[in-house]
């Protein structure tokens, strides 16, 4: 018994160094985010524990828990889905993608923080990162439309949704215009989509063509402009980028009811959808 007890000690010693030697971060894109806007984390693996690690297995391997800043805990909706076997080499780093926002009810603005947990199950322990805050805010609603859904996208039963614009000041004074779909009753909301940055002067120039896609022209900068084509189901279809050269960009609406932007001067952009099939200019590609 003595004997038994002494390797079981031995074992624990050896266990302890190397498991302290395994971390686990939680890293978000943005540190704020509109209610019911896509939470995108991303968990750093670190493995300096000398031996090989597998994971991944079970479906409870990476569990997150999210709290309030008055340490409130979060309701789950459901667990997410994180499954999926790899072996993870000592000296290395994995990164695990989840979209959190799915599986917590974060419907109520407030200042919260995100934790992950990492059961290694070979070794009966557990990694616990350290929290990650992060904001839950209100835009500020200033235009909203409801459409109908195309019956070709419901399967030919009449459905009634809401088109509603936001924009958000973040941090510095950083605006973003969102895109909200709601339900017909606008109690419940369906998407929330990024569109883009915008300057505080910026006249917001929506329009809603024959196939319900949303149109939205508005400035990003002192003279650019950003163009985006929203469809029904809150995706992103199409971008492009006009500069004020002679005349304003502004939307036009055809007599068969199709839009398109008139005036100003097209610019081709690394962030253009569908991308250009021309050589984009330098000054127009992404910075590094």
């Amino acid at each position: 018994m003595r004997k038994s007890g002494f390797w079981l000690l031995v074992l624990a010693a050896s266990i302890a160094p190397a498991f302290a030697q395994v971390t686990a971060e939680v890293r978000l894109d943005q540190d704020q985010f509109l209610v019911g806007e896509s939470l995108p984390t991303t968990v750093r693996i670190t493995n300096r524990s000398g031996q090989p690690l597998n994971l991944g297995a079970e479906e409870d391997w990476l569990t997150f828990a999210v709290e309030s800043r008055d340490g409130f805990v979060v309701a789950k909706n459901a667990e997410a889905p994180v499954a999926g076997e790899f072996r993870l080499e000592s000296s290395k780093a994995a990164l695990k993608h989840v979209d959190l926002a799915p599986y917590f009810s974060l419907n109520v603005p407030g200042r919260y923080t995100v934790t992950a947990n990492i059961k290694i199950k070979n070794w009966d322990r557990q990694v616990i990162s350290s929290p990650t805050a992060f904001n839950v805010i209100q835009g500020a609603k200033f235009w909203e439309q409801e459409f109908g859904v195309p019956a070709s996208r419901t399967n030919g039963a009449p459905e009634v949704r809401h088109y509603v614009l936001q924009q958000a000041n973040f941090a510095r004074g950083r605006l973003r215009l969102y895109l909200r779909l709601t339900d017909e009753t606008g109690a419940k909301t369906l998407r929330v989509q990024p569109i883009g940055p915008l300057v505080s002067f910026s006249r917001v120039e929506p329009q809603i063509d024959k196939l319900s896609n949303l149109h939205v022209l508005y400035a990003d900068g002192p003279r650019s402009y950003s163009y985006s084509i929203l469809s029904p189901d809150g995706d992103v279809i199409g971008r492009q980028s006009f500069e004020f050269v002679e005349s304003r960009p502004r939307l036009a609406v055809s007599e068969e009811g199709n839009i398109s932007v008139t005036g100003g001067v097209r610019r081709l952009t690394a962030n253009d959808l569908p991308a250009p099939t021309s050589p984009i200019a330098d000054d127009a590609k992404p910075k590094r």
